[in-house]
């Protein structure tokens, strides 16, 4: 039996993240097994607050985790907003420190001096290393839509995309995506062909199946994965395509896939969606762009002739935050009932303590 915890799901602070780690039944299972929740409220999540309430949650305002009796386990997902405020409660969360990003070692400072403790969900594993609860999928899947979406409006207009706006599910995504297709292909008599990085992880199948579910034809799908990067970037192959889709998980230094000098040679490529979203990494394999992308500005346009447009967005499966953060609830909640008591738990406290133990003094 699990020991009774007190979990704070608090309000997601990163803009336009409309995302929860757990969904009202969720939060019902884990009441069920003995654990206590909280629920700040929040104008973005995908659910009402009140929806929470009706399970057994209590309600608390937005914010105010910061003030959580000593014991609570904060649960949220996204980073906390640069600061040089102590964290001294326990943290789950995607804190995005833990490969030598841009000022990790703030973060993690913020931790050891307020003798707090982060559990990051990007590392939280099985006993075979493998995630235990990932939006990856969805980030491909829609990684792949929005990719579409800026081909398309290049071939309809040569212009960039516009805001996007939330769907209420995928397939009221994948049938506009279809629809903005198929009007391109009556312009231009052309489908778009398309190389995916990384195409045998959860990512990686998350974009080969929007593609196909929008209609592009299974012939126009190159699918890449270790066995056709063994041997080192970069790679001009990728230059022969329309959309190249990173969908790596980058652990370890490689080469880069693509560089500025390639792009400067002949090329179809017009398209690159970066669904991994390196830019702070000191390894980042496409190391062709700078900055991030949102849901207000999608698209980055790094050339103009010919025309090279990057998608670059870090939350991309807030875009259908609803079926998102079902699917990475179903997969995290009988970790969290479990939470402090498995060694999926014990491996990511280790890790943070590692981690921490390489701050200079």
């Amino acid at each position: 039996m699990a020991e009774s915890l007190h979990f704070w799901l608090r309000a997601e602070c990163k803009d336009l993240e409309k995302r929860t780690p757990i969904l009202p039944e969720h939060a019902k299972r884990m009441i069920a097994a003995g654990h206590k929740i909280t629920v700040e409220e929040s104008p973005m999540r995908c659910v009402p607050a009140v929806e929470y309430e009706k399970v057994g949650c209590t309600i608390a305002p937005t914010g105010s985790w910061t003030t959580a009796p000593d014991d609570a386990i904060i649960l949220g997902l996204k980073e906390l907003p640069e600061s040089d405020e102590i964290l001294d409660h326990r943290h789950v969360m995607f804190a995005h420190c833990y490969k030598n990003q841009r000022g990790w070692q703030d973060v993690l400072r913020r931790f050891a001096n307020g003798k707090g403790l982060l559990w990051d969900l990007e590392f939280l594993v099985d006993d075979n290393g493998r995630r235990v609860a990932a939006f990856g999928r969805s980030a491909g899947f829609i990684g792949m839509a929005v990719g579409l979406k800026q081909w398309a409006k290049q071939q309809l207009n040569g212009q960039v995309l516009g805001e996007l706006q939330y769907y209420a599910d995928s397939p009221a995504l994948v049938s506009e995506v279809k629809a903005e297709l198929e009007a391109a292909f009556k312009k231009t008599q052309k489908r778009p062909t398309i190389l995916v990085m990384g195409a045998l992880g959860r990512c990686g199948n998350g974009a080969v199946d929007f593609a196909l579910r929008a209609g592009v034809p299974t012939e126009n799908i190159i699918r890449w994965d270790l066995e056709e990067t063994k041997k080192g970037g970069p790679f001009p192959e990728i230059l022969s395509v329309d959309i190249f889709v990173n969908c790596i998980l980058l652990m370890k230094p490689i080469p880069p896939f693509i560089t500025r000098e390639l792009l400067a040679g002949p090329r179809n490529l017009s398209v690159l969606v970066d669904v991994s979203c390196d830019t702070s990494n000191p390894h980042n394999p496409v190391p062709v762009y700078s900055g991030n992308t949102n849901f207000l500005h999608p698209t980055q346009r790094v050339i103009e002739q010919p025309v090279f447009d990057v998608i670059s967005i870090d939350h991309l499966p807030s875009l259908v935050p609803l079926e998102s953060s079902s699917e990475f609830g179903d997969q995290i909640v009988s970790h969290l009932i479990q939470c402090n008591n498995s060694p999926v738990w014990t491996r990511s406290e280790q890790l943070y303590r590692d981690m921490c133990a390489k701050l200079p003094s």
